[in-house]
């Protein structure tokens, strides 16, 4: 949902104020058992789990705040019966990096005070089964760190997650907001959904194409280049009010992709393409 800080008050009650977190569900299961990014949306996933204890995967894109937030804020996962894996781009050891944005002096516990059974894994570009799912990791350019894309599959449906994408970084592209690269095309190639970073409009671009992330028209354009069936803008910038995003929406509905936006407790129901999606 929101991208770098969460954004609370009225003005943004309807897309939601917390940062980045997804949850995917399997057809024959009950509860989500994979997790892109822990954002403080995550508190989220606790509340829909309704008391039971989350066993699965986490994935995370990128170890920036705003995407690991919500992993000590985690009932579901800080429970005596959680079985919890958390994946993250490999960079050296996965709890010591992790360690460093979750420790004191800056938080009080460590990840490894997490109750429940938790490992920390690292992961490498390519093709892995994670909870049942075909998960296919790619390096995306992105300010401050190693940053992957996702393509998750069951081999009937696909969601591509782009949470945080720089593309400018490699260029320029065609249309000034950056390059249609390989990775990007590979990822959201004839998705059912395409989830990326929507965080800038264009005008806004021109003053912050440093900062890694992607216009609304990259995310859009990535789309119907791909072929994905649907995009799903999130990410938000946190000062956009919900006004704001109805109006991007709406003047976004003529293209060949359709193009939603990413909302709080927002659930895109694949079962007919045997799993679910659950924006959370």
């Amino acid at each position: 949902m929101r991208g770098s800080t969460p954004a609370p008050g009225r003005l943004f009650a309807h897309y939601g104020g917390n940062t980045s977190c997804v949850a995917i569900t399997a057809a024959d299961a009950v509860d989500p058992t994979l997790v892109l990014d822990a954002g403080t949306g995550l508190n989220r996933l606790s509340q829909d789990l309704g008391g039971r204890p989350f066993r699965g995967s986490i994935l995370l894109g990128h170890l920036h705040w705003d995407h690991t937030h919500g992993l000590p804020f985690f009932p579901a996962g800080d429970n005596p019966d959680a079985e919890v894996t958390l994946y993250q781009p490999e960079q050296g050891d996965a709890l010591e990096v992790l360690s460093k944005v979750i420790s004191p002096p800056h938080f009080p516990i460590t990840p490894r005070e997490l109750r429940g059974s938790w490992n920390f894994r690292s992961l490498e570009v390519g093709k892995h089964d994670i909870e049942g799912f075909e998960v296919q990791c790619l390096d995306i350019p992105h300010s401050g760190g190693r940053t992957f894309g996702f393509r998750v599959s069951d081999g009937i449906s696909t969601i591509a997650y782009m949470s945080d994408h720089g593309p400018i970084a490699l260029g320029e592209g065609p249309n000034g907001d950056g390059e249609f690269h390989e990775g990007a095309l590979e990822l959201a190639r004839d998705a059912d959904l395409l989830i990326h970073d929507a965080q800038y409009t264009k005008s806004e671009f021109a003053s912050r194409a440093h900062f890694g992330h992607s216009t609304i028209d990259y995310a859009i354009e990535l789309g119907k280049r791909a072929g994905a069936a649907k995009v799903v803008l999130y990410h938000h910038d946190p000062s956009r009010t919900d006004d704001q995003i109805d109006a991007i929406v709406a003047v976004n509905q003529h293209h060949t992709v359709r193009v939603i936006a990413a909302a709080e407790g927002l659930s895109l129901d694949l079962r007919n393409r045997h799993h679910t999606a659950v924006a959370v």
